[in-house]
């Protein structure tokens, strides 16, 4: 028996990195996943490997900025899965540029991504999620939602920002409805989007910065989404969970 048998959960950004390790962690405890990703093609592949593990997935094209995308996947999970109980917004995206290289457009694009995506999310999800009864809604943070970082990706950082008070908020809000809402805040995350870094300066101070000394693993932050989701955390809600190797901690 699993943690989450009989759930039903969304993961946006589930093709590849933390998306993709927590849409196999959930549904190794039990629950139906739908993945959801721009990317059709990885976002299919994984739907069909999970089904050939024997979890129950169906892949769904979702851009989190449409409102549109959003209405179709929520109700694309209770088409296929009856409901919906665990809502993970893990879609994101981020650069390195200043605040004086950062143009308006890039500013829009990030924020409508990182910030609005997961208002949409939860707005939409919103009637699926009270109908649960035991719902949970894990947003994806940063450590940089919670420290300036480099002084670099302003547009990154006010979202992530936004993110954590957001998840808060709704926690409140949901408080006594049935809904959980809780935000994790990855370190640094040895997921392809670093690909270019490795080998490079940059990873050595990735390492150097973070108290364990290595770069955390996606299925390392994929083991806390399960446990917010799960009945093991139904006291807890609004909560921020550092999962860091220890870089907030300094």
């Amino acid at each position: 028996m699993g943690r989450l048998d009989d759930r039903v959960a969304l993961v946006t950004g589930a093709a590849s990195g933390i998306g993709k390790a927590t849409a196999w962690r959930l549904a190794a405890e039990g629950a139906a996943v739908l993945v959801t990703d721009i990317q059709t093609d990885a976002g299919e592949a994984l739907a069909e490997a999970l089904r050939d593990s024997g979890a129950r997935a169906v892949f769904v094209r979702h851009d989190v900025a449409s409102e549109a995308d959003w209405e179709t996947a929520c109700a694309r999970a209770a088409e296929e899965f009856g409901g919906l109980d665990i809502l993970v917004n893990n879609a994101g995206m981020g650069d390195l540029a200043s605040i004086e290289d950062t143009t308006l457009k890039d500013w829009q694009h990030t924020i409508d991504v990182d910030q609005t995506g997961v208002f949409l999310g939860m707005r939409t999800a919103a009637p699926y999620l009270k109908a649960s009864g035991h719902a949970s809604v894990i947003n994806i943070s940063s450590i940089f939602g919670i420290s300036g970082g480099f002084g670099t990706s302003p547009a990154y950082h006010a979202a992530k920002g936004a993110v954590r008070t957001l998840t808060k908020n709704a926690a409140l809000h949901w408080a006594t409805e049935g809904i959980r809402v809780n935000s994790i805040h990855p370190g640094f995350i040895d997921t392809p989007i670093l690909d270019q870094a490795r080998g490079t300066p940059f990873w050595d101070v990735m390492t150097q910065l973070t108290p364990m000394g290595r770069l955390g693993r996606p299925d390392e932050i994929a083991a806390g989404v399960a446990y917010l989701a799960s009945d093991d955390a139904s006291f807890v809600t609004g909560l921020e969970l550092d999962i860091d190797g220890g870089y907030l901690a300094r």
